[in-house]
């Protein structure tokens, strides 16, 4: 018998455990993925942590990048040996009246990967043939897997902040180390704010062509035109209304965020706004995957074995990392 191995999530709370299974076979309309590498994504501490709920036992993982190992009945777009990538969105109904207005990110009845189904702490995964993506030649597959999620989630961020010559980043992470770039290239100014003291974050920032850097804690040089807050803390939300113009749109781009404290009205007055981000659609995917090899993103990335997923998940939580790290099994 063929077998996989998986790094499993039994409860929540507990470290992922290194499990063996029967290699599936993939229904009609999916695929089987022979997984070369898997991004590490805050949502996934998320699932860890228990701050959302989905299936147990589970397979975290939502930033995959594979080769494609065996066809599904009725699979047509892909063929055998294709590289693709597989998002969070793993599937949507099709039916819902989300669905049937383009808001498929919306969906009342989804499969989410990692989370609602087995994803990417493996060596393979099945998936839905119709949510897989296929991957420009200019990534190669480490520097791909942390677009299959802070790039995508962070461009649909990025899309609903608007029109804003001056954009402000709180969380200096995976998602806004690929924006950034995306932003700079763009023409945009962009002003990135990290943890007090993160000296190394802010670094890295100035590197990636922020055209100012400092904590979260202090004001921009000049007011903002939007913000997007990739840092799951509710208590940015004031602070970065402060820092918007008037007519500013505050971006919250994270599944789980601690309670937003109370605010004066007068903070979100002049027609500012707080808006959020669900999931992404395939549309997304698409457009920013061709802009991002245009830029070109260059994702810094610190690959782990596929056994170290705990050690990579705690790091993570620590804010020990400058970008993503990638498990390679």
């Amino acid at each position: 018998m063929s077998v996989m191995r998986a790094m499993q999530l039994d409860a929540v709370g507990q470290p992922l455990r290194m499990v063996e299974r029967a290699l599936p076979e993939p229904e009609p309309g999916a695929v089987r993925i022979a997984i070369s590498a898997c991004g590490v994504c805050r949502t996934d501490l998320h699932v860890v942590d228990g701050d959302i709920h989905g299936k147990l036992p589970v397979v975290p993982g939502h930033e995959i990048v594979g080769r494609i190992e065996a066809l599904g009945e009725g699979v047509t777009d892909f063929a055998i040996g294709q590289r693709v990538g597989v998002p969070w969105l793993g599937h949507t109904c099709g039916a819902c009246p989300y669905c049937l207005s383009h808001r498929e990110n919306l969906c009342d009845d989804p499969l989410f990967t990692g989370f609602t189904r087995d994803g990417g702490f493996a060596t393979h995964c099945l998936a839905d043939a119709q949510y897989c993506f296929a991957i420009p030649d200019v990534f190669d597959d480490i520097h791909a897997a942390p677009l299959l999620c802070a790039g995508l989630i962070g461009y649909r961020s990025y899309r609903m902040a608007g029109h804003a010559p001056v954009l402000g980043l709180y969380g200096f992470g995976a998602a806004a180390h690929i924006l950034a770039q995306l932003a700079v290239w763009q023409g945009r100014k962009v002003m990135a704010f990290t943890r007090d003291g993160d000296l190394a974050g802010q670094r890295f920032a100035r590197e990636l062509g922020c055209a100012w850097v400092g904590a979260s804690s202090e004001s921009p040089p000049e007011p903002l035109d939007a913000a997007i807050i990739f840092a799951p803390v509710g208590a940015l939300v004031p602070q970065a209304l402060k820092a918007v113009k008037k007519g500013g749109r505050v971006v919250c781009a994270g599944i789980h965020m601690s309670d937003i404290p109370a605010f004066p009205y007068a903070d979100l007055w002049e027609e500012r706004q707080i808006v959020s981000v669900a999931n992404l659609t395939r549309d997304d995917g698409t457009e920013f995957l061709a802009v991002a090899a245009q830029v070109p993103v260059r994702t810094h990335v610190t690959a782990l074995p596929l056994g170290e997923a705990n050690t990579a998940l705690n790091r993570l939580r620590a804010g020990e990392i400058e970008g993503a790290f990638v498990l390679v099994p």
